[in-house]
Order: C-alpha cells, then structure tokens, then sequence
C-alpha cells in the first residue's frame, strides 16, 4: 500500500535583488511574514491555524522588482495572500523602496507554482 504524503503549507517571502544588510533583510522579511499572516487571519483564519500546528514554514526567496510584481500580481489571481513591503527610509533605502513580498500561507504545491523557480535569499 503506497503511503499518502500529507500536503504541507508554507509562506514565501520574496525580496528584491538589492543591497541590504542582514539586519535590513531581516526586518523586511519580518514585516513581510507578520503583515500576511495578519490579513489571512482575517480572510483564512483555518488556514492559518493549520499552518501555525505544522511549525510556520517560511521560505526566503530574491528576485528583482520587475518579477517580484509580476509573481505578485499571479499569486492575487489564484486567490493567494500578500503583503507588499515598502521601507519606510529612515535607514539604508530610499522612503519607498519595494523591499519584500510575502505570499501565503497556502499548500506549498500552490505556492511552488508562483515562486518555485526562485533562487534562495
């Protein structure tokens, strides 16, 4: 008897291809991983609440500006989550920067169809 592989669910957090810190990239990230999971609290709290039992995997990804909109605007047509992270420049960027997007959570089999070809952060 072949043996059923749970699907799991994850959150992708895409970043843009720019210098940043670790620090900077770090406090993006988070900002991009805690506006998310607010906004699907409200829309998918379920979701969520299975996403949080199976540990709150999250995967950090980079790609330049001009993708990162475009894997964004795929991921709102499937009825995936985001969040769109701009820094507010008080420190590294310029006020305005689009520094992460966050998607999810959601099945990692349909998050890979959005951003599986993306290099690790």
């Amino acid at each position: 008897m072949e043996k059923k592989i749970p699907v799991g669910h994850k959150m992708v957090i895409i970043t843009q291809d720019i210098e940043m810190s670790p620090g900077k990239i770090a406090a993006q990230v988070a900002h991009a991983a805690v506006e998310c999971t607010l906004k699907s609290m409200e829309k998918k709290p379920k979701l969520v609440k299975k996403w949080l039992r199976e540990g709150q995997k999250k995967i950090i990804v980079k790609t330049n500006e001009e993708e990162m909109r475009e894997l964004e605007s795929i991921a709102h047509q499937m009825g995936l989550q985001t969040a769109i992270i701009r820094d507010a420049g008080y420190t590294e960027l310029e006020p305005g920067t689009l520094t992460a997007i966050a998607i999810g959570p959601a099945s990692e089999v349909e998050l890979n169809k959005v951003t599986g070809k993306l290099k690790l952060r």
